[in-house]
């Protein structure tokens, strides 16, 4: 008897515990539906736009299986499974769509840094090219300005083309009657030539004088002068145009000293004076300019 008594206890047990854990669920359903109406539209809300940013299509409530319902205590492997599936995917779904947002981000971080780059580089060619005209507009600065002194030169040697300086003076002495030159004179004329040689804008002004008088001296003074020109052109290759004489017989000495009586020569004598103006000068700052340009 006291065992049929506890057999049905035992099975009343059983068959309680299920009708309790449904009631239980039943209450706790109850208490979170009386929460307040704002938590539950908000959380509602959040979770509908998480699930259409996801799939677009919002999570659906498992359904309820068998008699225990979703508290089953006793629900199976499969039936789990099948509960947790929808969730997993979707969650699948969230972190496929996470990764795609952040290669997309990626790429639009790598296009910004390469146009970042990109514009860099152009404004480093722009800054180049800014420098190199800087440079180009200061050589050509200095180019006019060289031009402009040049051209100043210039018109100041044209303008004293015929103004002539005499630069050195050479006396050859004659013995009366002769217009044969002596070894002296010969290399008095050597050291007066010789550092003419392809130079420019000179003159060489040749002055015979004579003793006696009239048309004798002055042909006297003539031979002198010719012999000393014959000279410089046959052994010193000095242009004939470039060489001006006068037989000035028995005219008074040039230079005389003011306040002084002109002195006359006696003997025979021949006045060589070098003249120059600024052509050689000019001349030699061309070629001084050409290799800075």
């Amino acid at each position: 008897m006291k065992t049929r008594t506890l057999v049905a206890l035992f099975v009343a047990v059983m068959l309680a515990l299920p009708a309790f854990a449904q009631t239980a669920a039943s209450s706790q359903d109850q208490s979170t539906a009386t929460q307040p109406a704002q938590s539950s539209s908000a959380s509602t809300q959040s979770g509908t736009m998480a699930a259409e940013s996801a799939t677009g299509k919002p999570l659906q409530p498992p359904a309820r299986e068998g008699f225990w319902g979703r508290v089953n205590p006793f629900a199976r492997k499969k039936y789990v499974q099948r509960q947790t599936g929808p969730i997993r995917d979707r969650l699948n779904e969230l972190d496929e769509l996470t990764a795609a947002n952040s290669k997309m981000i990626k790429d639009v971080d790598a296009r910004a840094q390469q146009g970042i780059q990109l514009a860099s580089a152009k404004a480093s060619e722009a800054d180049q090219h800014a420098i190199d005209a800087g440079n180009k507009a200061q050589t050509a600065q200095q180019t006019a300005t060289q031009a402009n002194t040049r051209l100043t030169t210039v018109e100041q040697v044209v303008g004293n083309i015929d103004q002539y300086k005499a630069t050195s003076q050479t006396e050859i002495r004659f013995r009366p009657g002769q217009s044969v030159l002596s070894n002296n004179a010969k290399s008095a004329l050597d050291d007066l030539a010789t550092p003419l040689k392809n130079q420019r804008g000179y003159i060489i002004e040749v002055q015979g004088f004579s003793s006696g008088r009239g048309q004798a001296a002055i042909a006297t003074s003539q031979k002198m002068a010719d012999s000393v020109v014959r000279y410089l052109v046959l052994n010193h290759d000095i242009p004939v145009y470039r060489i001006y004489v006068v037989g000035m017989g028995n005219a008074p000495l040039p230079n005389a000293e003011e306040g002084k009586t002109a002195k006359r020569t006696s003997g025979g004598r021949v006045e060589i004076s070098l003249m120059k103006n600024d052509l050689e000068q000019l001349a030699s700052s061309s070629n001084s300019a050409a290799p800075q340009q």
